[in-house]
């Protein structure tokens, strides 16, 4: 095979390869109906790219779980019109490297000859992913970042609102960052502070869309009255905080807020507490999303606060095999023997996004076909609606985003284990309150 070839985008191979067949078939060196005979039994391949290994493997805790559980759904294939498919899921881990997210998801395509990719864990994995899967024209269903990082983030020039274009292949869900400045804040403000904020941005993707003086934290907290403490971004799997830790002491800050990885948030507190910080309100998103990282803090981790986009209390079913939240997690904690997390939910939303998508395809085998139908989803999922067009989200992005509700809580010891307790629920009223925020003590 010629590197001409080799280096075809994927629906161009597809066309050369379906011109080869047709003039086989034209020639009489295949049997007329060889073709209908493959399109009958051919699989339908689902990628799923996540970091099972690395600093982000938290979040695939629960892959296997869920993996297996869709597994089973997909057993007898999947109905579309009066053909049914059979359906492969083909597993990569990025190794929470962009690098090898993006080699993956290039192996998914060109090898695994898979119909979409379906991804959901921070930008440093779904980004490089999305962004294969639009140049090769595959369709990619992406969630778990805010959809800012997403659609802005992967923008030719994201500094240039006019620049901005939608996508034709890859779709995205979950909340912004306007849901989480709100969360975060309705939090804050049920608790007497002195409104001195420190800010822990990393230098990725997530710390510099939050700390954007733009679309992130400053703007909106300076309007609120927050005097922010930002002492600038740091690398990721940093082991000493001591400037961030001085800078927050200086300011007085009687609140730290930022989205860093679970390691470093450990190392930051426990340097904290060394040095004699101590905040009333500790509210930081991604590190505090799971149970590990907060048991590992021992007596520390008590009534820290994170954002929330899914727990068993969610009123939410599956439009798969009609599972609750509840009986989901409980699922998880029954097959792993470990708390329910957060990304169990919206891993399982992923392939019903999918599945539903396949369902409405006019071809679920041609990418643009299963493309439109993506764009057309209007669905009810364990996390909530998934709905692409809605006015929930600036028009400039409502081709490619949708949003999924979120309140925030705070990790309360219980015994010799932490229980999440919801503490603030004014954007999404339907997800039921537990209790009110506490200062730490």
């Amino acid at each position: 095979m010629s590197r001409q070839f080799q280096n075809m985008t994927g629906v161009s191979r597809r066309r050369v390869l379906q011109s080869l067949a047709g003039g086989a078939v034209a020639t009489g060196t295949l049997p007329l109906f060889a073709p209908a005979v493959r399109a009958a039994t051919k699989p339908i391949k689902i990628g799923y790219v996540s970091p099972k290994s690395g600093p982000l493997a938290a979040f695939a805790e629960a892959d296997d779980f869920v993996l297996g559980e869709f597994r089973k759904f997909i057993k007898d294939g999947i109905k579309v019109g009066s053909q049914t498919y059979p359906v492969e899921v083909v597993t990569k881990d990025s190794q929470s490297n962009p690098n090898r997210a993006a080699e993956v998801a290039k192996e998914l395509i060109t090898r695994d000859n898979v119909a979409l990719i379906a991804v959901g864990a921070t930008p440093e994995t779904n980004n490089p992913v999305a962004t294969q899967c639009e140049l090769e024209q595959v369709p990619c269903i992406s969630s778990v970042a805010p959809w800012q990082t997403n659609f802005i983030g992967r923008q030719a020039n994201p500094a240039d609102p006019k620049s901005w274009k939608p996508f034709d292949y890859t779709f995205h869900y979950f909340w912004g960052l306007e849901d989480v400045i709100g969360v975060f804040t309705g939090m804050w403000n049920q608790v007497t502070t002195n409104k001195s904020v420190g800010a822990l941005f990393p230098n990725d993707a997530d710390g510099n869309a939050w700390g954007d003086g733009t679309i992130g934290f400053p703007p909106v907290l300076a309007k609120q009255g927050f005097k922010l403490t930002d002492p600038g971004r740091f690398q990721n799997l940093t082991d000493d905080f001591s400037s961030q830790i001085a800078a927050f002491r200086g300011a007085d800050a009687e609140i730290v807020t930022g989205v860093i990885i679970p390691p470093d948030f450990t190392t930051f507190w426990n340097q904290s507490r060394q040095k004699g910080l101590k905040p009333k309100v500790v509210s930081v998103a991604k590190a505090l999303l799971f149970p590990t990282t907060v048991q590992a803090l021992g007596k520390g981790g008590h009534n820290i606060s994170t954002e929330v986009w899914w727990t068993p209390k969610h009123p939410y079913k599956s439009s798969l095999n009609g599972v609750s939240a509840t009986d989901l997690a409980k699922g998880y904690e029954q097959a792993s023997g470990k708390q329910w997390t957060q990304p169990i939910g919206f891993v399982h939303s992923l392939f019903e996004v999918a599945v539903d998508a396949i369902r409405r395809s006019s071809d679920p085998t041609d990418g643009a076909a299963l493309a439109k139908a993506i764009g057309a989803t209007r669905l009810d999922t364990v996390v909530g609606e998934v709905a692409f067009g809605s006015d929930k989200v600036p028009p400039f992005a409502a081709k490619n985003i949708a949003k999924t509700p979120l309140v925030g809580g705070q990790w309360r010891l219980n015994g010799d284990k932490y229980d999440m307790v919801i503490t603030e629920n004014k954007q999404a009223t339907q997800i039921p309150l537990g209790g009110e925020m506490q200062a730490l003590s």
